[in-house]
């Protein structure tokens, strides 16, 4: 591996994935030296940009490269077996959320990674936003044993603009799941990064389809999930791909007051609204996103100054929430998320 940069190639070449590259390739600490995207022409465009090779076979582009960090920027059904592959080849993978279809196949890309002695991280930019990183701030310097309710919401009306984009949202096979997998994965994120794993999740989903038979067949466009921690503190999250005004929220309530949270803010209320603390940011996608990528190359380029996380860790409590949540949902019931993460970790330790 380069003292300082990191050979790296790139599947997908969607809006997401340009711009994950591009700003890759303004950091300095990215060679990108190959580019795939079903569509060549645009992948050989790309290229020339990079002095890159171009590939419209995923496939190809990872056996005959040799590289350090795969950037992933395609749904898990078009490049799970690839991911795996780059894997067992000793590179690293970083991948645009959500990390994998479902739970079984997070728990496996994650035993690879384990047994391969790789990184496989999620390109959660989130956690990297000034008013999300003030709040882990503030968590930190508080009791949260005192946070008895967390409530969040997130609506993205916009999506329905595009009724006939990316059809294959709509198909569970494909996508894994709809607007809690692949709209809420950072959301959930926060509040398992924050409060550790619930205890139990209940879940009711549902969407716009004009029959049931339909609804039984597409992924959910509105989900209510709540989220058990313990008997004094509940988690609420509602969202929906349909219904607006766009929003995103996160707020979270002791007795005494609640703080609300967002890209850009940090607000400390009192219950009567009053004011306590505020702090204002100024932030940016591309900002956070960039960040990001700093942060992962240099726990790879310089990993005894940079130690590394537990994103493998992460992913697993993440999907192991979002897993509990459909079957909870299929079952009417409310689902335990530790039972299917210890299933798992008595997988990885035979690893």
């Amino acid at each position: 591996m380069s003292q300082d940069r990191l050979r790296t190639a790139v599947l997908g070449l969607g809006a997401k994935g340009q711009q994950l590259l591009e700003i890759a390739g303004q950091t300095g600490l990215f060679d990108i030296v190959a580019v795939a995207d079903a569509d060549l022409e645009l992948a050989e465009k790309v290229a020339l940009r990079y002095k890159a090779e171009a590939f419209d076979d995923y496939r190809q582009l990872v056996i005959q490269n040799q590289i350090n960090l795969l950037l992933v920027a395609e749904p898990a059904y078009v490049c799970g077996e690839h991911i795996r592959k780059a894997m067992k080849k000793k590179c690293n993978v970083l991948k645009l959320i959500p990390p994998a279809l479902d739970f079984e196949q997070a728990a496996e890309l994650v035993g690879t990674a384990k047994s391969q002695k790789v990184r496989f991280a999620t390109a959660n930019i989130h956690r990297f936003y000034p008013g999300f990183r003030k709040l882990k701030e503030y968590l930190e310097s508080k009791h949260t044993k005192d946070i008895n309710l967390i409530t969040a919401v997130k609506n993205l009306p916009k999506d329905i603009q595009h009724p006939g984009r990316d059809r294959w949202l709509s198909d569970p096979q494909l996508a894994g799941g709809g607007v809690l997998l692949r709209n809420c994965y950072e959301i959930v994120d926060l509040i398992v990064g924050s409060f550790g794993i619930p205890q139990q999740v209940y879940c009711v989903n549902t969407n716009q389809a004009p029959d049931k038979q339909q609804r039984l067949s597409i992924t959910e466009d509105t989900t209510v999930l709540t989220m058990k921690f313990s008997d004094t503190r509940v988690a609420g999250l509602v969202a929906s791909r349909v219904f607006g005004p766009t929003r995103q929220m996160l707020q979270m309530h002791t007795e005494n007051e609640y703080l609300t949270a967002s890209e850009d803010n940090l607000t400390v209320w009192d219950n009567l609204g009053n004011v306590i603390e505020r702090f204002q940011f100024e932030s940016s996608e591309t900002e956070a996103t960039e960040e990001m990528l700093e942060n992962f190359a240099h726990t790879l380029l310089g990993p005894d100054k940079n130690p590394i996380g537990s994103e493998e860790n992460s992913i697993l409590h993440n999907m192991a929430v979002v897993e509990s949540a459909y079957l909870s949902a299929r079952t009417t019931m409310p689902e335990e998320p530790a039972k299917i993460l210890e299933m798992a970790k008595k997988a990885l330790a035979n690893i």
